[in-house]
């Protein structure tokens, strides 16, 4: 028993999953520091997360064959993200608006440059919310909070209640394996644990946060379908290889992605642009 043990143990698949555990878990315990910490630090990685981003989807849709305004777009974001991590927030967008005219004009009527305009908007929704909704304060880490607490949950069961119940499929041009039961599944579990995590901070959950929580899980849901659409369209199974065993960081973050877009623009329109956190938890 005990040689047979040490025989699994020594095989390379125990090998293959030991080297994505303990890459899983470095990574979530650096990224949750960060995230702990707030202000520059946090942007710090957002900032990152914006380069990844952009390199990976680059790497998928081939928008680097657009040549010089690939390039620009390169530089636009990296500009942006620049004003982002200083602090200057709203010219970090303005960059990115004003980027995306230009190539939109020096390409009008040819469309070659759609995938490259695509990877710097994606990239910027995925790293200016991020730390625009975070900021320094308690609000902004009970946001994200919100946010993860929401989109991980129905990942999960949504995968486990469509394995377990099955039945017509969600969208199967776009993702063969996912069903209905599958997103109504992780609908509710996303609601269930937004509530808890709410109540858990703010010590009451009233109805904005159950509908806040099903739009999160919504849209959360609709960001995997998008990135999962994106690699049918181009015949690619993993955005990259960054994370041993666990493919690209787009492939991990695309629902949070949208999910935290959504959350932003929410906080957004009931809290104005300094602190837009305190529009979901005014803590």
């Amino acid at each position: 028993m005990g040689l047979g043990l040490r025989r699994l143990l020594a095989a390379p698949t125990w090998t293959d999953l030991r080297s994505r555990l303990i890459s899983a878990i470095v990574l979530g315990l650096l990224v949750l520091a960060l995230t702990m910490l707030g202000g520059w630090p946090f942007r710090l990685l957002c900032g990152a997360t914006g380069v990844i981003v952009f390199e990976e989807w680059s790497r998928m849709t081939r928008a680097k064959q657009a040549g010089p305004i690939f390039r620009f777009a390169r530089r636009t974001l990296y500009l942006s993200l620049i004003a982002f991590i200083f602090g200057f927030d709203l010219a970090a967008i303005a960059i990115v608006a004003g980027g995306a005219a230009f190539i939109s004009y020096v390409d009008r009527g040819e469309r070659k440059a759609d995938w490259v305009l695509g990877g710097l908007f994606y990239a910027a929704v995925a790293s200016l919310p991020p730390g625009m909704l975070r900021g320094d304060d308690a609000a902004g880490l009970a946001a994200l909070g919100l946010i993860i607490a929401v989109v991980w949950p129905t990942d999960i069961f949504a995968y486990f209640t469509g394995r377990s119940i099955g039945g017509p499929k969600l969208m199967p041009r776009v993702s063969p394996k996912k069903t209905i039961s599958g997103a109504l599944g992780g609908l509710v579990a996303g609601v269930v644990f937004g509530v808890l995590f709410a109540e858990w901070v703010a010590g009451s959950a009233g109805l904005f946060i159950v509908v806040l929580a099903a739009l999160l899980s919504i849209f959360g849901q609709a960001g995997d379908l998008y990135e999962s659409w994106i690699k049918r369209r181009f015949g690619v199974k993993d955005s990259g290889r960054l994370i041993p065993g666990h493919g690209g960081l787009m492939d991990r973050i695309d629902g949070l992605i949208i999910a935290t877009a959504v959350a932003w623009l929410v906080g957004l329109l009931l809290a104005g642009f300094d602190h837009p956190a305190r529009g979901i938890f005014p803590l």
